[in-house]
């Protein structure tokens, strides 16, 4: 396929993967834990791996899984699902930027191997989107985007299929995936390098375990959109502040 032999070439693809290497661990724990949750939780083989290359997004795989286990109505799955994988409208929106000159089936499928942590790790690299007069440019953040995502989906297939076919020899309470969350954690406060950030991060983390009791995972939407709001009337604030009086 021409495009993933650009970026295969692209010294860029080789960077994103290798900066990507050190979160590979907690990756494969998580995608690992996630494989042994969806055999204990009642699924078989065909449905767990349908759900792994189709889904491709652990929190809301283990969102869904108990209420497969417990026949919830499909609204109520796929609306929970919904509500745990809608940061990735914001990631779309963020990537909008650096995608727009390339073709519409190229930016479906970054959509669908961008995942946390090659987005986080991306965005850390490449701040600013490349001007679009500099295709070259472009091409090297797409690169790295492609390096990035392909070694994150390699760890997490991996892992996941481990957990499938070696499920009676992991049992589930050992916590693996808390080593995923561990891995996004870490990386996601490197990017708190600002008073405004560091707000966001503390406050949509209270907001989010205050609300923790409403359905369908509503607590960490809420919490997002409040810390957004909040976020957004201190920066207008400070603007108005900086804006020279006449």
């Amino acid at each position: 396929m021409f495009f993933l032999k650009h970026n295969f070439t692209n010294p860029s693809f080789v960077q994103g993967a290798l900066e990507l290497l050190p979160a590979c661990f907690g990756i494969f724990t998580w995608g690992m834990m996630t494989g042994v949750a969806m055999i204990h939780s009642g699924l078989n083989y065909p449905e767990s791996l349908m759900m792994t290359f189709c889904v491709f997004a652990g929190s809301s795989q283990l969102a869904v899984l108990p209420l497969l286990a417990a026949r919830a109505p499909i609204w109520v799955i796929l609306a929970t699902a919904f509500c745990v994988n809608l940061r990735f409208v914001v990631f779309s929106a963020h990537l909008r930027n650096y995608l727009k000159t390339y073709p519409r089936g190229y930016r479906v499928m970054c959509a669908y191997f961008t995942a946390d942590l090659s987005y986080i790790q991306f965005i850390k690299r490449f701040p600013i989107p490349a001007l679009s007069i500099d295709q070259k440019a472009i091409d090297e953040q797409t690169a790295y985007l492609a390096g990035s995502n392909a070694l994150n989906w390699f760890s997490w297939m991996l892992g996941s299929m481990m957990g499938l076919f070696l499920t009676h020899f992991i049992p589930i309470d050992w916590g693996l995936g808390f080593a995923g969350f561990l891995a996004l954690l870490g990386i996601a406060m490197t990017l708190v390098s600002s008073h405004l950030r560091l707000l966001a991060a503390v406050l949509s983390g209270m907001l989010a375990v205050y609300f923790v009791d409403l359905p369908l995972k509503l607590n960490t939407m809420l919490a997002i959109l409040i810390s957004i709001a909040v976020c957004d009337q201190f920066e207008l604030y400070a603007a108005r502040q900086l804006k020279p009086k006449n």
